[in-house]
């Protein structure tokens, strides 16, 4: 055994060498771009346009909640571009989603659209890098990777040499269309955030938007993809596909989608989705709005209380009735829990809506709110656990019904008369370390959508309320066929499962969740 541990050391140290030394080619050739600016002569920029001008300085929004409408939304804004399509994800998955979508700007790019993508370098692999390069081929394509991993072979090692840079993600999800429309909030592009995926899926909502709120999110756009930490995928794979090479792949992704059984459908033609973004046209909800946004310069400055944070801050201070919140992690520092409970004493209600214990997929974040638990309960918080047999589940998609449920929502309701709907958690990494995007929607009818969504979520078939009894011990309630339940420990969970967030729990890592 003793022999075998020698060995290891010296290769753990050569491949922390490895990812210490190796250096990102940040010198790789780029050239600056911006959005297009006259989205008023494309086909969906006068359709949206003739809307915008009867409603002078506000901007169109639409919910979307539901996972089949999150992801023909896509499809359409990418099928019926014309000029541009701007793509920003932390993920994008080479899952059947993910080469759906990616066959589709394929396509658009053939159709002389210019298509640029931004993606996060941390949940990158081997066939996803293939995937982008395989687009970055295309002459009408250019994939750039933000803060990317210095040693992709090592890239564990090289996230552990390079920590302090490398841990400061882009969290963001946005895609622009022409500059006319766009869509933005919790989605990722992969199976499990459209309701696809059979064992697993989220609870989730983007808002489609156009107006001049597009014009901030493409500039935001614009500000990442021209930073200095956007890199060509070619910096990091090295043999980029030539165009004989992507032809062959866009063969394979089709051949594969067409036989995959996607249940949503992939083949509509032009004019009946023109019709489809006419119906959403003719139903936006026209208000104020505002985009808040990270600046990629965060990736340096250090852990700092950031845009988002003190925007959402200040909007707390106007609160006069009632703050709804759902939030997949959901870890407030103390001093954040300490002004809740001013916010409470004052008679102010505070409501907040996050993952149990049975559905949450980062066990660290789980913990980091356990520990908070009591205190928020304290705080006056009332607070729900989504449950992952939820009743709502099997409205999201046509396969939700037969999985597991779990929370990715991200907005807060701010008196029923605004809302504020992105990629931002209520935890310290989307405060201090990630970048982040969101729109402030000042909207009555908006608002009273998303209280809607949420007081259907905590209804007791689809949450846990937790409370504590006259004990001050942790309670969760729900109700199964049709009668109360309560349990006295984490609902689905074993001995095991509650030692392992008790540990996880005691670790100093609370900045880093």
């Amino acid at each position: 055994m003793f022999h075998m541990y020698k060995s290891i050391v010296p290769a753990l140290a050569m491949a922390l060498l490895l990812g210490a030394c190796a250096t990102v080619n940040w010198d790789y050739p780029r050239m600056p771009s911006n959005a297009f600016a006259h989205p008023e002569t494309t086909t969906v920029g006068a359709l949206f346009g003739e809307a915008a001008d009867k409603h002078p300085a506000l901007s169109g929004f639409s919910l979307v909640q539901y996972d089949e409408n999150g992801f023909l939304a896509r499809l359409a804004m990418i099928d019926l571009a014309e000029k541009t399509l701007d793509a920003q994800y932390y993920i994008w998955s080479s899952d059947t989603t993910g080469r759906i979508l990616a066959s589709r700007l394929l396509r658009a790019a053939d159709r002389g659209v210019r298509v640029r993508i931004l993606i996060d370098d941390n949940y990158q692999t081997e066939d996803r890098d293939f995937l982008l390069a395989g687009l970055d081929g295309h002459p009408n394509i250019e994939v750039r990777l933000f803060n990317p991993i210095t040693n992709r072979f090592w890239r564990t090692m090289s996230f552990l040499a390079d920590f302090g840079r490398v841990n400061h993600r882009m969290h963001n999800k946005l895609l622009v269309m022409d500059n006319a429309v766009a869509i933005v909030g919790g989605r990722n592009i992969a199976d499990e955030y459209f309701g696809v995926q059979k064992d697993y899926n989220y609870r989730d909502m983007d808002v489609l938007t156009t107006g001049p709120i597009v014009r901030e999110l493409s500039a935001s756009f614009d500000m990442f993809w021209n930073s200095d930490w956007a890199i060509p995928v070619g910096a990091a794979v090295k043999e980029l596909p030539t165009e004989k090479d992507w032809q062959a792949m866009l063969k394979r992704l089709e051949e594969n989608i067409s036989a995959s059984g996607y249940p949503y459908p992939i083949t509509e033609n032009v004019d009946d989705l023109h019709a489809r973004l006419v119906q959403i046209r003719d139903k936006f909800i026209w208000a104020p709005g505002h985009v808040f946004v990270e600046y990629p310069s965060r990736v340096k400055t250090g852990a700092e209380i950031g845009v988002i944070h003190r925007a959402l801050s200040q909007r707390v201070n106007e609160v006069e009735h009632e703050i709804l919140i759902e939030s997949p992690y959901f870890v407030l520092p103390d001093r954040v829990i300490e002004r809740v409970g001013q916010l409470t004493a004052k008679g102010i209600k505070v409501r907040a809506m996050t993952n149990s214990a049975t559905n949450n997929d980062v066990i660290a974040a789980q913990a980091g709110y356990a520990n908070t638990r009591e205190k928020l309960l304290k705080a006056g918080v009332e607070l729900y656990e989504l449950r992952p047999d939820t009743d709502m589940e099997k409205r999201w998609s046509i396969v939700s019904g037969q999985s597991r449920a779990a929370m990715h929502n991200k907005f807060m309701v701010f008196d029923r008369k605004s809302v504020f709907i992105g990629s931002f958690n209520l935890d310290p990494r989307s405060s201090t370390l990630n970048t982040e995007i969101g729109v402030m929607i000042d909207s009555p009818e908006i608002a009273s959508q998303a209280a809607k969504i949420m007081d259907e979520g905590v209804l007791p078939g689809s949450a846990y309320h937790v409370t504590l009894d006259s004990d001050g011990r942790l309670v969760w309630t729900d109700e199964t066929n049709g009668e109360k339940v309560q349990y006295t420990t984490e609902p689905g969970t074993n001995v095991w499962d509650r030692f392992l967030l008790g540990f996880v729990g005691m670790l100093p890592i609370e900045d880093q969740l």
